[in-house]
């Protein structure tokens, strides 16, 4: 039975995501990438041929995550900036952990931050467009952004958001 290329790169950047997060970008080795993902050093080479490739695939995942989310947002309509805060929790997604591998990689990688600052303008730009006003609208980002630290670094969410939620009502939100 022939292997799914496009499923085999799939399990390469998500190895490569997770030892990002676990290990930085020293410990992100093609190797360990290959290990983790089950595939011979070959395999890896043969859909990415370095770890550029690899890191240009993985911030490609991100534009491709970030721009399914927009979507998801629009889809949400009037309840877009709430969609915003309820997913911005979210842990241990594809999209989270994509931006966690962002992060790391911005460390070290202009890509990688022009890449992060892309999905910012992003979300602002919807929550913007919606909202019909930038402060606002970044109020709500920054609002999500303390819920996803939070969350990521295992503090009570509790009732983050329902307070959220009835301050934003009191705006008539």
């Amino acid at each position: 039975m022939a292997r799914n290329p496009t499923e085999t790169k799939e399990k390469l950047l998500d190895a490569f995501d997770v030892l990002l997060d676990e290990h930085g970008t020293a410990g992100a080795t093609l190797d360990a990438v290959a290990a983790k993902a089950g595939v011979s050093k070959g395999g890896l080479l043969y859909h990415f041929g370095s770890k550029a490739e690899l890191i240009n695939g993985s911030l490609k995942r991100l534009d491709q995550l970030v721009a399914e989310d927009i979507e998801d947002m629009k889809a949400a309509g009037e309840r877009l900036h709430y969609y915003y805060l309820e997913t911005s929790a979210e842990v241990g997604t594809a999209l989270d952990r994509s931006l966690i591998a962002a992060g790391c990689l911005a460390l070290e990688n202009d890509d990688a931050k022009a890449a992060l600052r892309k999905t910012r303008e992003a979300w602002f730009d919807v929550l913007n467009a919606h909202l019909g006003d930038p402060d606002l609208a970044m109020t709500i980002q920054l609002i999500g952004d303390g819920m996803y630290f939070n969350q990521n670094f295992g503090l009570s969410q509790g009732e983050a958001l329902e307070h959220v939620k009835r301050v934003l009502a009191r705006l008539g939100l």
